[in-house]
């Protein structure tokens, strides 16, 4: 199990560079892609679908993509846009296809595309920022550093529960560790790029305590539903969100605080 994790991880970091430092067509395709099979593992777990594909599902990718074309254009201009269009044309579904979906259907149906699509579309936004090549790393150092210091720091000095019921593993000493150890990683990242070192570990400081945010919300969604994880596609890992929990949340948590702190 270790060495198949271990191997899949690896796999992952290597998708990442390669469609990350291309940027473009490539990092639009393939976070698409990754959005459309994340938002299926939501899908399948919340009972908007069950078998087979129906019109609701359908229509939640298609605005998905719409809403993805639309911030590859121009995110600033046309981004709010086709996320109430996404609404809009969920609720059409709703109303015209009555009763046939409940309401416990069409509301995971469009928070989907709000927690899926739209969150990690922020990875390509963050690279095509102003020296975004470089800023984006901050998103995936923020949230899988902090988790690996958190990990470390717990197994060390931890003592008090964080979150006793939803996972009693992970301690408030754990938690502070993880958000210095993202701090740290952002001010040694930043001196090595030539990037603003206070500035940075700002950034990745705040990532990282939300981060811990999505991976715990991640969990809980699976503890309503009663299930261990959201898939099978990534061994060793799960599924696209038990991999990306922690990142759906940074991304645009990056995005902003590098706007606001950065002045980009």
């Amino acid at each position: 199990m270790f060495w198949t994790r271990l191997l899949s991880g690896i796999l992952l970091v290597i998708l990442a560079l390669v469609t990350i430092l291309t940027g473009g067509y490539v990092l639009f395709f393939t976070l698409l892609a990754i959005s459309l099979i994340g938002m299926q593992e939501l899908y399948r777990v919340m009972k908007v679908r069950e078998d087979k594909f129906e019109i609701l599902e359908i229509v939640g990718y298609f605005s998905a993509v719409l809403y993805y074309v639309a911030a590859f254009v121009d995110f600033e201009r046309y981004g709010m846009m086709a996320v109430i269009g996404g609404l809009i044309l969920i609720m059409f579904v709703y109303v015209f296809a009555y009763p046939k979906y409940t309401a416990n259907q069409i509301m995971p149906a469009y928070f989907g595309i709000l927690y899926v699509a739209v969150m990690l579309s922020f990875i390509m936004l963050t690279r095509n920022l102003e020296g975004g090549k470089f800023l984006v790393w901050l998103i995936f150092l923020c949230s899988w550093g902090c988790d690996t210091c958190a990990y470390c720091f717990g197994k060390l000095f931890g003592k008090h529960k964080m979150a006793p019921v939803l996972s009693p593993k992970k301690s408030v000493e754990g938690g502070v560790g993880g958000v210095l150890g993202a701090a740290a990683l952002g001010a040694v990242y930043a001196w090595a790029t030539k990037g603003d070192i206070a500035g940075y570990a700002i950034i990745c400081a705040v990532g990282g305590m939300i981060s811990m945010v999505g991976d715990l919300a991640a969990s809980a969604i699976k503890r309503n539903q009663g299930i261990k994880d959201y898939g099978k596609l990534i061994p060793g890992h799960g599924g696209i969100l038990d991999r990306f929990d922690s990142v759906i949340f940074t991304a645009p948590v990056i995005y902003f605080l590098a706007k606001l702190i950065l002045h980009i």
